[in-house]
């Protein structure tokens, strides 16, 4: 997997919100050798748009402008990469907030940047496959809370057993040509249509 990732940076949509001093400068340059599709932006902006990777300089003066623009991230944040100068609470406590994957120190150097973007995509891999994993589970487990209602619906209404009424869904969803899950759910919906207290005029 890491020699893939190695792969990908070629191309990949790098934006850096650094101040064009020096350091931002060379910092553009270093991830350009890497073979990065880089855009330098600054100030910082108030959402980082069409970025796989978004470089970032971290200080206190920026703490409202950063925090703005980690929101415009809405749950789905690009690799990040944090750039400091020194440490202490304040900016480790803006470092951890940005759940940034990787930090790069100040003076930036050439030599460890090539790693830390490779750590950082990593981990943003990692969180993302994750996190689907997670969405798949969740949604799993959803679909049967929804089979076990189907048929509890189905015992009281028609005095089935368990099993019974386990089949009539499964029978039902196979005459649909669609997933038992999706049966479930109809099911309940109808149930809470025909149970629907109506309020008389």
């Amino acid at each position: 997997m890491s020699i893939q990732i190695l792969r990908d940076l070629r191309g990949l949509r790098v934006q850096v919100i650094h101040a064009p001093d020096t350091e931002g400068v060379d910092l553009v340059d270093h991830l350009r050798r890497v073979g990065c599709q880089v855009e330098p932006v600054w100030p910082i902006p108030e959402a980082a748009e069409s970025a796989d990777v978004v470089v970032l300089a971290i200080d206190h003066e920026s703490r409202a402008p950063i925090q703005r623009l980690l929101r415009s991230f809405n749950g789905a944040p690009p690799t990040l990469i944090a750039v400091v100068g020194y440490e202490d609470p304040s900016i480790l406590q803006i470092v951890l907030d940005a759940g940034a994957h990787a930090v790069i120190e100040r003076p930036v150097r050439p030599f460890g940047l090539l790693t830390q973007l490779t750590v950082a995509r990593s981990l943003w891999l990692e969180r993302q496959a994750a996190a689907r994993h997670i969405q798949k589970v969740e949604r799993k487990l959803a679909g049967l809370q929804n089979i076990q209602r189907a048929k509890s619906i189905l015992m009281a209404a028609q005095g089935l057993s368990e099993e019974e009424a386990h089949q009539t869904i499964r029978r039902k969803a196979m005459s649909k040509r669609v997933p038992i899950e999706e049966m479930a759910l109809a099911i309940i919906n109808a149930n809470e249509v025909l149970n629907s207290p109506t309020k008389l005029r």
